[in-house]
């Protein structure tokens, strides 16, 4: 498994991080047996950063991963996040740090390596949205607080919200990381999009965030599943997903991935799955591209498609081609 650096952290982190959302939902819904099954058989493949939050299943999550990790003592890397709710925006330093020692405690551990905002960044409040001075202002001490404490290492964002916000977060090299959507049905934090491609514009926000010198953790790499490109979901996954990003709706987005297969017919990739996770590695700014499986054999079959590396010119060339097909239409 290929390393890289996640940014000025140092930190070398796998190319493949594992995910312990609600999207693929092993670690929030799965058997106990399975969960350590898995997470041992990543560490084998050489995957080592572990991405959860306080959200997914409600701490579920959390709990379950910090079982697993006091059986199996491994060496790794470990994210967690906190949503700051509406109701406690009037005290965001008392807020931040009883989500950490609540997600702490469910991990049992005395610290994490990565600490993460999981509130949307923009100038309003919608979808809990934060505004760049609320982040700049109140979160960033209270994340330092807590990495004087030792609590955590290091502490990033997700990237997502308004963009002209992000940047401005990104260009003020408060933070250590930035988890940012990338995937091949939106691009556009990694380049410039043409007007009217049907998606969210970041604007190229990698080019923001590399000149922090933030890690990057890709998400959404799969369009939580649309890029496999079919419409059945696992049942231990979430029934329904809003993208982020992409089209207006998972089965747009899924109508759109299948339009990327002459990829696989002209043999740049054995599968949507194996492409886009190459795209996603394909980045120089990315550290790390998080997917998160259902299964085991989804697990060594996204560790085996990061094994390809990249993608190669010609393929990302032909992707291009294909994604311009999609300019004009609704989102």
């Amino acid at each position: 498994m290929q390393m890289r650096k996640l940014g000025r952290t140092g930190l070398e982190v796998s190319v493949l991080g594992f995910g312990c959302g609600a999207v693929g939902g092993l670690m929030v819904k799965g058997a106990a047996a399975d969960q350590e099954r898995a997470v041992a058989r990543a560490l084998e493949l050489g995957i080592n950063y572990f991405d959860t939050a306080a959200m997914y299943g409600n701490g579920e999550s959390e709990r379950n991963l910090g079982r697993v990790l006091k059986n199996l003592k491994p060496q790794l890397y470990l994210g967690t996040k906190v949503r700051i709710p509406a109701a406690e925006r009037h005290n965001i330093a008392a807020a931040v740090t009883a989500s950490l020692e609540a997600s702490l405690q469910r991990l049992q551990r005395d610290a994490v390596d990565l600490f993460q905002l999981h509130n949307h960044i923009g100038g309003d409040d919608r979808d809990g949205a934060l505004a760049p001075e609320i982040v700049l202002g109140e979160v960033v001490p209270a994340f330092e607080r807590l990495r004087q404490q030792g609590k955590t290492r290091f502490f990033g964002i997700t990237a997502v919200g308004d963009t002209a916000a992000l940047h401005r977060v990104a260009d003020a090299r408060a933070f250590d990381t930035a988890q940012v959507s990338y995937n091949m049905l939106n691009p556009s934090a990694g380049t410039t999009v043409a007007a009217g491609y049907p998606a969210h514009d970041f604007a190229n926000l990698l080019a923001h965030t590399a000149a922090a010198e933030m890690g990057v953790i890709a998400i959404r790499v799969l369009a939580a599943g649309a890029l496999s490109g079919s419409e059945e979901r696992h049942p231990l996954g979430s029934p329904s997903v809003a993208p982020i990003g992409s089209g207006g709706s998972y089965r747009t987005d899924v109508e759109r991935a299948r339009r990327l297969e002459p990829l696989l017919r002209e043999g740049h990739a054995g599968s949507l799955v194996e492409a886009a996770i190459r795209f996603a590695i394909t980045h120089p700014a990315v550290s790390t591209a998080l997917v998160g499986i259902s299964t085991l054999e989804q697990l060594e079959y996204a560790a085996a498609a990061a094994d390809k590396g990249p993608l190669s010119p010609a393929a990302l060339a032909r992707l291009a081609e294909l994604q311009r097909g999609f300019v004009g239409e609704p989102r």
